[in-house]
């Protein structure tokens, strides 16, 4: 099949008429498909099953009684745990609830509200502004948009942020206070930051001396292709340039028990985790340990937490398999869209033609299938370009996937055609 581009008027208007009837063949289906959000599926939910139906102890190594008050950072074991799947000290960690995003959105609260680095609040200060390298995570920007602050897109690059962009702009203006980062299999687009580029993250000189990196390592863990991704350790890098007090770490086990019940962390320099701490003792008088102690008995160590991973991922992978082998066929030559190839994470990232987005997610909406909204990988839901879309294939069975991708599919067509008509 030649490229869309190529095609007389004519041809295409007899392909808009057979989409077109494709799609109120759809409609007609009344189907109610999801490919929304990044959940994992039951059967990657049901491998951590053993975790709630086996008898856990409630001593703590260090014999504390995880039943009762106290450890408000959480247990050394835990800490230990996440400490080796990441390359950091136990002691430069915190442990919290199964939401790692409520940390972050507690770490952007204490800059707001007390500030970083001896410096004033942010909220006394002028007006604030963020770095949202794009496309990215909506619910970074949501944190950002809920407590006023500018967001400033930043292009993506094959290996990270585009960092002349970003040394410019940080280095130049004391109001932006700090960059999102999700450095391993980023949201949507799966791609891996490279040395240079967290190397140029440790070596900028912002004029702000509050500026902080939101270093979001959502899925450390989640490659189900190849190996795991290699990172350069930001906090080694940073020790050498002198600015350890820069990056924020996050990181949980939501993807990898459960959603609902797992363990998130946050790590910081000393100086950060003390105030980061400062701010968990107002906040409780003890976390949930039993759960904590209950991932450590399951886990065991790193080891246990990367075998349990290679299990999901011989789940996950026929998913993505799926979803690019039928884009692959039924579009890979046609001219009108490209999408990434990850290896790691939860998402594909689908770029159509230029304008032609949310006519997409329209049509999939009118046929019951329901997608990531066009937009919602840029700062204030405004891709500029109406081009980008998050493609989310895990949770569906792959009955319900390959109904959605091909529904998917006729959409994109549809939308393209119409465009290359006008």
């Amino acid at each position: 099949m030649s490229a869309y581009v190529s095609k007389s008027k004519a041809e295409l208007q007899s392909l808009y008429e057979q989409r077109l009837s494709s799609h109120r063949g759809f409609i007609a289906a009344g189907k109610k498909l999801d490919m929304s959000r990044g959940k994992p599926s039951k059967a990657q939910l049901d491998l951590s099953q053993g975790m709630l139906t086996r008898e856990c102890p409630h001593i703590a190594r260090d014999g504390l009684d995880c039943r009762n008050y106290g450890q408000m950072d959480g247990l050394p074991e835990m800490k230990e745990l996440f400490g080796a799947l990441l390359n950091i000290p136990g002691s430069q960690i915190v442990i919290s609830g199964n939401s790692s995003l409520q940390m972050m959105f507690d770490c952007i609260a204490l800059g707001m509200t007390h500030g970083y680095s001896g410096c004033e609040p942010w909220m006394k200060q002028d007006k604030i502004k963020f770095l949202c390298p794009v496309p990215g995570y909506d619910r970074h920007f949501t944190i950002i948009e809920y407590f006023g602050a500018e967001m400033i897109p930043v292009r993506l690059n094959g290996d990270g942020p585009d960092m002349d962009t970003v040394r410019r702009l940080a280095e130049s203006d004391a109001q932006i206070k700090g960059i999102w980062c999700v450095p391993r299999y980023s949201n949507p687009d799966g791609l891996v930051y490279s040395d240079e580029v967290v190397r140029a993250f440790a070596a900028l000189k912002p004029a702000a001396p509050d500026f902080r990196i939101m270093w979001d390592d959502a899925y450390f863990v989640h490659n189900f292709k190849g190996e795991r991704a290699g990172l350069l350790n930001i906090f080694d890098a940073c020790r050498e340039t002198g600015s350890e007090d820069m990056p924020l770490m996050f990181a949980s086990f939501s993807k990898v028990s459960f959603p609902g019940g797992a363990v998130s962390m946050a790590a910081a320099s000393p100086r950060n985790i003390e105030a980061i701490k400062k701010r968990i003792f107002s906040q409780t008088i003890g976390p949930d340990k039993l759960n904590q102690l209950r991932h450590v008995n399951f886990f065991k160590d790193a080891q246990g937490v990367l075998a349990h991973m290679k299990k999901q991922a011989q789940i996950v992978r026929p998913h993505f398999d799926l979803v690019l082998n039928t884009l692959d066929a039924r579009l890979g030559d046609k001219g009108i869209g490209r999408w990434s190839r990850p290896e790691g994470g939860y998402f594909i990232s689908f770029y159509a033609l230029e304008g032609c987005a949310k006519r997409i997610a329209a049509l999939c909406l009118e046929t019951g299938l329901v997608i990531t909204p066009a937009g919602a990988t840029y700062p204030y839901g405004k891709d500029p370009y109406d081009s980008n879309i998050r493609i989310a294939p895990t949770f569906p069975s792959l009955e319900e996937l390959a109904a959605a991708v091909d529904t998917f599919i006729n959409a994109v067509e549809l939308a393209s055609i119409e465009k290359l008509l006008k």
